[in-house]
């Protein structure tokens, strides 16, 4: 087969596929010269900057396949693909230690301030240095805190994990597991209890959210004001999650002490106010993007794609 990786690939996946009599091509496509691109093509790999939507998949029902190299297959009209008889692969098991130490990464870093001072130390020099230890020192511990975590899923167990062996206690939802599965999970996970909406919104101290994205945002204006003991709120899932009007008034207004974002609406342009605001924590969606990660999603998607 002739493959596309339209948003790169790792180097090894690309021998592998080689080796295995394919031809892997890394240039990258525009958006609008992809569906024409195709023809040449017997299979595309993405990342999450290509998306590849209904017409794209209409103009090119020839594919033996459309993968995507991550978890989440939004990008991707999946069901048309389906229509059309194209499988669709992700690597759903790869990523999720890089993505839940991220989660942790913005937390330890906003219970600290980590990401203000480090922006504050060199801008204002040694002569302010007593006054931004006292500007930094009311930090909180995670220790003996609780951690809501939506979305229960790969990425979502492995953040109970780390929140469990930093001492914390663990609220989680998720609508798709119920009854004996809910209770082999807290079986395995001693200090985690699932929990319906209403209570991890009103009981939890940090949030983590691990769900797909949507329409409409998970978590808005009215959740803010019912979440009395929020303190922190992450989001390296998908952007749109959290209504970011809603979440920019929560910093403003104290309600709430920093946000950590690895996701936006809008990206690859991020609103201003986001990047520029002191309270929120910020990475450019690399959840995935640590060396081990992309050696798993690769060795994970060549796995399916020499399996079809």
């Amino acid at each position: 087969m002739r493959i596309l990786a339209n948003d790169g690939l790792e180097k090894s996946a690309i021998e592998r596929l080689t080796a295995a009599g394919h031809e892997v091509v890394t240039d990258k496509v525009a958006q609008d010269q992809l569906s024409a691109t195709l023809a040449q093509f017997d299979g595309i790999i993405v990342r999450s900057a290509t998306t590849v939507r209904k017409d794209v998949i209409a103009a090119n029902s020839h594919l033996k396949f459309i993968a995507r190299a991550g978890v989440g297959i939004d990008n991707i009209d999946h069901q048309d693909a389906k229509a059309a008889g194209i499988p669709v692969i992700n690597t759903p098991a790869a990523s999720s230690i890089s993505v839940a130490e991220l989660v942790f990464s913005h937390l330890f870093s906003g219970v600290r301030f980590l990401h203000q001072s480090n922006r504050s130390m060199p801008d204002r020099g040694i002569e302010a240095f007593n006054q931004l230890k006292k500007d930094y020192a009311g930090g909180v511990e995670l220790f003996g805190k609780t951690l809501g975590i939506v979305g229960l899923g790969r990425i979502g167990r492995e953040a109970a994990r780390i929140a469990l062996g930093v001492g914390m206690s663990v609220l989680a939802f998720d609508p798709f597991i119920e009854g004996e599965a809910q209770k082999a999970i807290e079986a395995d996970f001693p200090g985690l209890k699932f929990a319906d909406w209403d209570q991890i919104v009103a009981n939890s101290h940090f949030l983590s959210l691990h769900v797909p994205g949507g329409k409409e945002a998970l978590f808005g204006a009215k959740e803010f004001a019912a979440a009395k003991h929020l303190i922190g709120i992450v989001n390296c899932a998908r952007g749109g999650v959290i209504d970011e009007a809603a979440l920019l008034e929560a910093l403003n207004n104290g309600q709430l002490l920093f946000a950590g974002l690895d996701v936006f609406v809008g990206e690859p342009k991020p609103k201003v106010e986001l990047l520029q605001h002191p309270r929120i924590s910020l990475t450019p969606h690399i959840g995935a993007s640590t060396n081990e990660a992309q050696q798993r999603i690769g060795a994970e998607l060549v796995d399916k794609i020499l399996s079809l």
